[in-house]
């Protein structure tokens, strides 16, 4: 029997980390895949790596030619293996351009400023305000990488005083 496709919400109880049960077919047996990494084709890897970690505080966790990974925790094969981690970036030297709007981007939530306080310090860092349809009637700002990579600032998740 097929399920029709729900969202997320329409399954939990509606609170922030309530995911809806697994489906009774997986009760009782390991996910045979996990999302380890995330992977971006870019022209400068080290560029764009040095640019998330400022962005995300991350660290560089791997290198080798052509290829740069950061995360905030070092990957062992135990860890992935037991539970599902966070993926890790990982920026990969290719010799083609962005050519056209993603169609995957980051979202990224300020925690411990205003959202619009972290659109500056991003600005800073040599990320650029962009336009991909959005209008400005959004409680977000969509914003591009160093290559061009779109990506989102959402509310912020600091306390409020």
């Amino acid at each position: 029997m097929v399920q029709s496709a729900r969202k997320i919400e329409d399954l939990s109880d509606g609170r922030p980390g309530q995911y809806p049960e697994p489906h009774p077919h997986y009760l009782g047996r390991v996910m045979t895949s996990r999302f380890t990494e995330l992977a971006v084709d870019c022209h400068d890897p080290e560029r764009l790596a040095a640019f998330w970690c400022e962005v995300l505080g991350f660290k560089v966790i791997d290198r080798s030619e052509g290829k740069v990974e950061i995360g905030s925790w070092v990957p062992t094969v135990e860890d992935v293996r037991a539970r599902q981690m966070p993926p890790t970036p990982l920026f990969i030297q290719v010799p083609e351009g962005k050519t056209v709007k993603n169609r995957l981007h980051l979202d990224v939530s300020p925690i411990d400023g205003s959202t619009e306080d972290e659109v500056t310090r991003l600005l800073g860092l040599g990320a650029t305000r962009t336009d991909v349809g959005q209008g400005s009637d959004r409680n977000w700002v969509v914003m591009a990488d160093l290559e061009g990579n779109e990506f989102d600032v959402l509310r912020t998740l600091a306390p409020q005083t």
